[in-house]
């Protein structure tokens, strides 16, 4: 069998460093040795721009190079898969397309299975360690779709007063997913923006360590500039500032994520 794990990032709240959490935590299961594939599942293409100029991912746009492509088409994923130039990282990218894939998607069959379909033959091909797919920030039918291919879901958690806002939207929309997907996970809450300074950041930490539904990771990644320059060059920040702040705590989340997806 596949030793494939699919691990959706998820949060319906926007602003939650959801994408950059999942760009870093894939270049840094790479550097464990690890083989990893990302899918940019959001129409803003912000994890396909956290790798490749703008210039790159518009011609992934136009040439059909996309996940968009492969979804309405239920094409295998296999000829979408692009190299980002980073050892060990792959990437299927996205399409600004992306905003009309809920009209693609309702009149097929199983709808909510597109994905996982289209999936198949990369997970048996037992190419990738790990599938990390970056979801929109949204609860519709993509979503779902998205949740109906993985096999667990990590939802990063914006340490701010606002930051919980909707999470138990997001605990009931997986629920709802589990009723379609049984084996789907919610594998844990990873907090991101922190500033160990605020009042909030420890009443949010205090907060989500109380909930019974999800694991709490222990490694939470602090406010950092290092991570904004990083984005502005088209680089995780831990290929780009490799001895920052914020590069040290995404390897340490990896790592983190890696045990606790093997235990």
């Amino acid at each position: 069998m596949s030793k494939t794990k699919v691990i959706a990032f998820a949060n319906n709240k926007g602003g939650s460093g959801k994408t950059t959490t999942c760009s870093n935590v894939g270049c840094a299961m790479a550097g464990e040795g690890k083989n990893v594939l990302l899918i940019d599942g959001d129409m803003q293409l912000n994890l396909t721009i956290s790798y490749f100029d703008d210039e790159t991912a518009l011609g992934f746009a136009v040439s059909g190079k996309n996940v968009y492509s492969a979804v309405k088409e239920e094409r295998d994923l296999t000829d979408y898969i692009v190299s980002t130039g980073i050892l060990g990282v792959d990437m299927v990218p996205s399409s600004s397309l992306m905003s009309s894939i809920e009209y693609e998607l309702f009149p097929k069959w199983q709808r909510e299975f597109i994905l996982k379909k289209c999936l198949e033959q990369v997970i048996a091909s037992g190419r990738y360690d790990y599938i990390l797919i970056d979801a929109p920030p949204t609860l519709g039918g993509w979503v779902m779709n998205i949740l109906c291919a993985a096999d667990a879901v990590i939802m990063p958690v914006e340490a701010s007063p606002w930051g919980l806002f909707g999470l138990a939207n997001m605990f009931e929309f997986c629920n709802k997913a589990r009723g379609m997907n049984p084996r789907l996970e919610l594998m844990g809450i990873a907090v991101t923006k922190a500033d160990e300074r605020k009042k909030y950041f420890h009443q949010t930490m205090e907060t989500l360590a109380g909930m019974s539904e999800a694991h709490l990771f222990q490694t939470y990644v602090r406010v950092d500039s290092a991570i904004e320059w990083s984005q502005d060059n088209s680089k995780p920040v831990v290929i780009f500032k490799k001895k920052s702040r914020s590069a040290e705590e995404y390897r340490n989340l990896a790592k983190e994520i890696i045990a606790y997806a093997d235990r």
